[in-house]
């Protein structure tokens, strides 16, 4: 029975060499393109995204090079429900959320693997820096990281199931990224030379704030800034323009570095303290998902990161409910931020994860 395979195509460079080396696995093999916002829902010109014409464009260039059927499926709706209100609304608690978990986790792999499997193909195949491994011992899916270290992705995989872990084929897991151009090169494709999109697909210019009061239709009020000892500093602009660990933009003058330390949406208040004060060894985490065993059920070594690019450090995590983690670092860590992940790792696998409380 011939394997049947859906590639997300984003247009960029290693979403084309993942679709290439599945077809060169022997998967029948779509593109699929993800229509997930027009620019007039983000308040930007229809010009300036990464889901722009031009990439679509290009993913079509290097579907129809490898003689592939290409589609481009219109997600928009489930992309304002589950990543873009997500946004905003863990702003409005005074969070800093990551936007790229959410729309792996809700539209790349759950919407797109549901609609795989609609039209009958049995797997989904991306462009990530990871690595997908069954355990021989006891049949669990595993999520590693990316052979090239700098490139890896697992963080924001983290939330993926079992079940969604057995249908996703992660070709380019055991490559380098230099391996992957040169490869696109050698086949011709439009994208070989492409950069990489840095930026939130509907924040391409980098205002959050700007952005959260277009979508939400409210202007988010000032408020005092205090100091950890209840110090009043002066007025922040509202509490979505700062995100803990920020020192710059703050407007005020201070004899030393003063940073933002917490985020209190009750009061609005935005909480400024010194560099020590930025340093905790403990977090909560909560909407957790474990991948490579059910449960913790004791102490357990791990390295934890706190964010997409934190280097991970050694850790003791301890399972205290269904979902929730409690994690001691054995040393302090800078900047724990509410809203992000945190993800655990044992060597080269992924723990789990879940959202910093």
């Amino acid at each position: 029975m011939e394997k049947k395979a859906v590639i997300a195509m984003s247009g960029g460079v290693d979403s084309s060499v993942a679709a290439l080396l599945v077809q060169q696995c022997g998967y029948e093999a779509i593109g699929v393109t993800l229509k997930l916002h027009t620019n007039e829902d983000a308040g930007i010109s229809r010009e300036k995204t990464c889901c722009s014409l031009d990439d679509v464009n290009d993913a079509r260039s290097v579907a129809a090079r490898l003689g592939m059927p290409f589609y481009v499926f219109n997600f928009t709706d489930s992309f304002r429900q589950e990543v873009m209100d997500r946004f905003v609304r863990a702003y409005e608690r005074g969070e800093t959320p990551n936007p790229c978990i959410d729309c792996n986790r809700y539209i790349k792999f759950r919407k797109l693997m549901q609609r795989a499997r609609e039209i009958g193909y049995d797997y989904v195949a991306t462009g990530h820096y990871a690595r997908v491994e069954q355990d021989v011992e006891t049949g669990r899916w595993l999520l590693k990281k990316g052979l090239d270290h700098t490139k890896d992705q697992s963080y924001v995989l983290y939330s993926l199931t079992q079940g969604e872990l057995s249908r996703l084929l992660l070709p380019l897991g055991g490559l380098t990224k230099e391996r992957v151009r040169q490869i696109a090169e050698e086949n011709g494709f439009v994208n070989a030379k492409k950069h990489d999109s840095q930026d939130i697909c509907f924040v391409p210019d980098g205002d959050y704030a700007a952005f959260i009061e277009r979508y939400a239709g409210t202007k988010f009020q000032p408020g005092p800034f205090v100091g950890t000892h209840g110090e009043v500093y002066g007025k922040h602009r509202g509490i979505i323009h700062y995100t803990v660990g920020q020192r710059k933009g703050l407007g005020l003058s201070f004899p030393q570095p003063m940073y933002v330390c917490g985020i209190d949406t009750a009061r609005n208040e935005v909480v400024l303290g010194k560099h020590e004060e930025l340093f905790s060894r403990e977090l909560t985490a909560r909407d957790i998902n474990l991948i490579s065993r059910e449960m913790i059920s004791g102490p357990l070594r791990v390295k934890a990161k706190v964010r997409y690019r934190h280097a991970e450090q050694p850790a003791t995590v301890l399972q205290t409910g269904p979902d929730e983690l409690r994690v001691t670092f054995d040393e302090p860590q800078r900047a724990v931020t509410k809203g992000q992940a945190l993800v655990l790792y044992e060597g080269d696998t992924v723990v789990g994860g879940g959202t910093i409380q």
